[in-house]
């Protein structure tokens, strides 16, 4: 059975891209109407529920959460998690209930057809490469937090290789996090690279499971703080997932 592993994984990506995309096409009127304005946002926020939904459930991944009453209503937060595979973008939607926030992410991901048209108006896009852009992020994030939404960052920046199990944190998320005052909810997800990692012969259905940990407060923190509170979020990601693998 092994000569059939290679080209049963090619169909299960290709249907992977089918799950991303046909559901972007049907839903595209009502996906436009809700980015032509900020004010709509909310809206949007609910159809990329949906949509992470269809595309979880289509690929056979039984996701459970636990601990999503961390939320209180008319507050803002930090959201942050490992990153290892393309449905860490679905299962953090999935995650966050009725609490509409703003993914931080890579400026390159603008360029994919149909996605990207969506991506660089619902996201705040970044270039690592550029200390400006760099700096923009902050300027986009303070006006989204104004308007009561929540910021997702993966303090990684970026998907680490293979046998990394969580790789260092960049200070992004946690000097927006102290300069707004937002508390930081950590999050672990156990299962997406077993799941779906970037490495494309690879991934299966299964469990895929989400912890969501107590939040951090970041009141009365200054940026002298700011390597000491990456360094415990860090921690208390890593240990899970650590143990996890024992």
């Amino acid at each position: 059975m092994k000569f059939l592993k290679y080209p049963l994984t090619l169909l299960y990506r290709i249907w992977f891209y089918i799950l991303v995309l046909v559901p972007i096409i049907v839903l595209f009127p009502f996906i436009f109407v809700t980015i032509l304005s900020e004010k709509t946002y909310p809206l949007f926020f609910k159809i990329a529920r949906l949509w992470s939904k269809i595309i979880l459930i289509g690929m056979g991944f039984n996701y459970s959460i636990e601990g999503d009453d961390v939320f209180e209503e008319g507050k803002s937060y930090m959201l942050v998690a490992n990153h290892t595979s393309m449905t860490d973008i679905m299962l953090m939607l999935i995650a966050v209930k009725n609490h509409p926030f703003v993914f931080v992410g890579k400026k390159e991901l603008a360029n994919i057809p149909i996605f990207g048209f969506i991506y660089k108006r619902v996201c705040i896009l970044v270039d690592r490469s550029s200390s400006k852009s760099r700096y923009a992020v902050f300027e986009r994030a303070q006006k989204r937090i104004q308007q009561g939404l929540s910021i997702c960052i993966f303090p990684e920046g970026g998907v680490p290789e293979e046998h990394i199990v969580l790789d260092e944190f960049k200070d992004g998320a946690f000097r927006i996090a102290i300069e707004h005052g937002l508390p930081i909810v950590p999050m672990v997800f156990f299962d997406n690279k077993k799941r779906f990692s970037y490495t494309f012969f690879s991934g299966s259905p299964g469990k895929m499971r989400a912890k969501i940990y107590p939040i951090i407060e970041t009141k009365g923190k200054t940026l002298e703080d700011k390597n000491d509170l990456k360094q415990q979020v860090r921690q208390l990601i890593l240990e899970p997932l650590e143990n996890d693998l024992k």
